[in-house]
């Protein structure tokens, strides 16, 4: 049984793809399901971001898992696999492990040392676990990248500036604007993590005039517009706001289209000639493509949001040789506890086999020691036990130290082999 990844991110395909490719929060108990239910997977996590999705599962067979992850993937986007095979990527077993452990530390992100992602991945485990998709080894593996992620943003500083999605678009917003939102009308659709973490952006930068929040569920909304001293606007009422708002920050889980060019035409004209600077940071995307031919309209996008990004990483790029360090210690660290896992049932069946041996032994002489006291009983008790601590001593260390090794499998042969294990 062996760990591996597939998937897709910002870097491999263009951002329509990767939207057909999201699993929404809605759509995860059934993609988990359908994947723990594959003929080669036994453990799976799915890992789906507005930058990646990926596939991580335990499998008997790399080819065989890799195939149903590929045939999971184009039942999710109706895509035939042809069209975006060669823009998978797949890693397996220590390349797997290593992978994800540079997500969970920041810097596999189109923003270096993203908080975001570190909580995308704990929450991607949790979710699988509570779905009864993720076991043991998938649990050592995502508990192991969570300390990784941890340590990667409290002892560099990878973390340092602007280090999340959220942050970025609020600076790349305040930059086509001049560099403030002074004076400025903002809406906010959508009071998920991204909301959250613009909202967070929005109250520490310099305010904006007004804020208004609209969200599905209205105590979500509430709480955030409390949160930056503004106030709420029902879903229904979108046209209205958009039409007196200078910027529209976009930012749900919509697995659709939320605002068609077609119904923000109308309100262009109510406009009369006000640019209007529409930040769209959901994929799947919650803005038309379309809406950017409108006048007066600019619409920023997820591609816009990486190059904004990627210019503005040089001081944190100097971490990522720290971080790949820690990265390296920490594998090293998950592939000997790993091995380790691995010996110890072997370990535990070898003392289980000299446990029922002795206790067999002790049991076909009850009758010759029965004249015994209890003190002497308990003396044979522990000279036989005391042989066989000493006598598997040494098997057990020469096992355990050279577990993850072509000679931990000689060993671990010998010794089924020997004691009939």
């Amino acid at each position: 049984m062996s760990v591996v990844v597939v998937g897709l991110n910002q870097r491999t395909v263009a951002l329509d793809m990767l939207e057909r490719m999201t699993v929404g929060d809605a759509q995860l108990p059934k993609a988990l399901r359908d994947l723990r239910d594959s003929s080669h997977l036994s453990e799976v996590v799915v890992l789906s971001t507005c930058m990646r999705t990926e596939v991580y599962a335990v499998v008997e067979r790399f080819h065989g898992g890799v195939s149903d992850i590929r045939g999971f993937l184009a039942r999710l986007s109706s895509t035939p696999p042809e069209d975006f095979a060669d823009d998978l990527y797949s890693y397996f077993e220590e390349g797997a492990a290593a992978h994800l452990f540079e997500v969970a530390a920041g810097i596999d992100s189109p923003v270096l040392g993203e908080g975001e992602v570190l909580s995308q991945v704990r929450n991607a485990w949790e979710r699988a676990w509570e779905e009864s998709a993720a076991g043991p080894t998938l649990s050592h593996l995502f508990r192991h990248a969570v300390e990784v992620g941890k340590r990667s943003r409290s002892e560099t500083a990878i973390a340092r500036g602007i280090t999340s999605l959220s942050q970025a678009a609020v600076a790349l917003v305040q930059e086509r604007l001049g560099g403030s939102l002074d004076g400025y009308d903002v809406l906010m659709v959508g009071a998920g993590d991204v909301g959250e973490g613009m909202a967070a952006a929005l109250a520490s930068s310099a305010g904006a005039r007004r804020v208004m929040v609209a969200n599905r569920t209205q105590g979500r909304a509430v709480e955030l517009a409390e949160r930056v001293g503004g106030e709420t606007v029902e879903l229904g009422a979108l046209g209205e706001a958009m039409a007196e708002v200078d910027v529209v920050l976009t930012s749900t889980g919509s697995p659709s289209i939320l605002l068609e060019a077609s119904d923000l035409a109308p309100v262009v004209r109510r406009r009369r000639g006000r640019p209007l600077l529409v930040m769209d940071v959901a994929v799947p995307r919650d803005v038309d493509p379309g809406v950017a031919a409108l006048d007066g309209v600019t619409l920023l996008d997820m591609d816009d949001l990486r190059s904004f990004a990627e210019a503005g990483m040089a001081g944190r790029r100097r971490e990522v040789a720290r971080v790949r360090a820690l990265v390296d210690e920490e594998l090293e660290r998950y592939l000997d506890s790993t091995a380790a896992r691995g010996a110890a049932p072997l370990v535990a069946a070898l003392r289980a086999r000299a446990e029922d041996v002795r206790v067999g032994e002790l049991q076909r002489f009850r009758s010759r020691l029965s004249s015994l006291d209890p003190k002497e009983r308990e003396a044979v008790e522990a000279l036989t036990r005391g042989i066989l601590g000493k006598l598997l001593h040494e098997p057990t260390v020469q096992l355990k130290e050279s577990a993850g090794s072509p000679r931990a499998e000689r060993l671990g042969d010998a010794l089924r082999t020997l004691f009939d294990l």
